[in-house]
């Protein structure tokens, strides 16, 4: 008989693959087959991303929970209600981050299976070390200079996304496939000495739902904004029938305020353009602030690229604001 309807039951969890239990049971989805059409779609990836936790911080932790396993068991029936009696049901195991692609990049793209950034270039202040994410699955030694690190994954979830440590001041970095000998990708890192101004580091998601840096380098303002409401307020003393001159008429209420931060860049180059696009489309982002890491959201809604060709220097402008009110108000 035909394939009729299937039943998908979601497994989202932590851990090696195929350790889930029915308590990591996310979804069951039922759909029967569209009259006319051979197969049955289902969409997944938003269901999955919804158990996918975000969180920051500055790399203190060894592991991290990026990244999820996901089990999907499908159990098919025919037409006529029957279980299919061969291949039935079928179980599909994915490693799952919350990343994206592109519309170019048509469905369900493969994104990176070694470095887990776009540019080929990294800025970092002298004397300061950094991090390069990799997904370790694709990656079998990282040389930074000629120091080799060698990737190890045990098939743990928190395994998957890996932050290798660059060192101060280093030059070059080398991501190999898993044979130690194949060069995937070379990173150029550029040390940069500011002397007037401080330094500030923006972490954010990117685009392959790791953690990224990016230091901007010039100047930096800091401003607010205030809002508040106003209500007229009776302030006749009814015994004396007078009033002081020292109430307020119009009172004050609800009071907050958000501050903004813009950022500059410095010069960078051209290829740091696909970084900065990632910056504006994320969900997620922090800045060492302070001696604190606090929450950011890019307020800058447009980018136009800039080139050496179009523009000589190429460097960035960014506005953020911070996540949260002036004044706590959390309850």
């Amino acid at each position: 008989m035909a394939l009729g309807s299937v039943q998908l039951k979601l497994y989202v969890y932590q851990g090696t693959v195929g350790s889930y239990t029915e308590g990591n049971l996310a979804y069951t989805i039922n759909k029967s087959k569209i009259s006319g059409k051979s197969n049955i779609v289902l969409e997944i990836a938003e269901l999955v991303r919804d158990y996918i936790t975000i969180d920051f911080d500055n790399y203190a932790s060894s592991t991290n929970s990026h990244a999820v396993w996901v089990t999907a068991v499908a159990y098919y029936k025919d037409t006529e209600g029957n279980d299919f009696t061969y291949g039935n049901p079928e179980t599909y195991n994915y490693i799952a981050t919350d990343g994206y692609g592109y519309f170019e990049d048509e469905i369900n793209p493969e994104l990176s299976r070694n470095a887990l950034i776009s540019s080929n270039h990294i800025y970092l202040p002298e004397g300061v070390a950094g991090k390069l994410p990799i997904f370790s699955e694709g990656v079998g030694k990282v040389t930074i200079d000629s120091s080799d690190t060698q990737i190890t994954d045990n098939g743990h979830s928190n395994q998957k996304i890996q932050y290798v440590n660059i060192p101060a001041d280093s030059d070059t970095i080398q991501i190999y496939d898993t044979d130690d000998s194949t060069l995937l990708k070379t990173i150029n890192v550029t040390n940069i000495c500011e002397p007037k101004f401080t330094s500030y580091k923006v972490t954010f998601v990117n685009k392959y739902g790791a953690l990224q840096d990016l230091y901007f380098f010039k100047k930096t303002t800091e401003s607010f904004t205030v809002t508040d409401e106003l209500y007229k307020r009776n302030i006749i003393d009814t015994d004396s029938v007078t009033y002081s001159l020292k109430e307020t008429q119009n009172q004050r209420y609800n009071v907050n305020a958000k501050t903004k931060l813009t950022l500059n860049t410095g010069f960078i180059h051209e290829d740091m353009n696909q970084t900065i696009e990632e910056l504006f489309l994320t969900e997620n982002a922090w800045i060492n602030y302070e001696s604190n890491i606090l929450p950011i959201i890019p307020l800058s809604k447009s980018l136009q690229f800039k080139t050496s060709l179009n523009n000589r220097l190429t460097d960035y402008t960014v506005d953020f604001e911070f996540g949260f009110n002036k004044i706590n108000n959390i309850r």
